[in-house]
């Protein structure tokens, strides 16, 4: 096995036990709706924080502004005008397209 197949496997053995571990510490009770709050705003911030790593994050390890931004920012933009979840990815990749290629 490779490093790679070793850190997939790893990776989701930890995540089958973190899924796990739920239900057996709550032993069936319900959550306080204070605990279930923030259970439901944990997936959310992950996921923003994740993006943005990606996003600014350079090959170097420094700050990166370039067309990964772009693209980030227009999606930003296009969800505040309400559209709909395919148009906003379609706008994103339309607007990091164009300034890759203008770059």
């Amino acid at each position: 096995m490779t490093a790679v197949w070793i850190t997939i496997v790893v990776l989701a053995l930890g995540t089958v036990a973190i899924k796990a571990v739920g239900p057996i510490a709550v032993g069936g009770r319900d959550l306080s709706p204070r605990a279930r709050a923030v259970v439901v705003l944990v997936a959310p911030s992950l996921l923003a924080a994740l993006v943005l790593y990606e996003t600014l994050v350079g090959e170097g390890g420094g700050l990166a502004a370039d067309e990964r931004l772009a693209g980030v920012v227009a999606a930003a933009a296009a969800l505040l005008l309400r559209l709909p979840m395919l148009a906003v990815i379609a706008v994103a990749a339309a607007v990091s397209a164009t300034a890759r290629l203008l770059a």
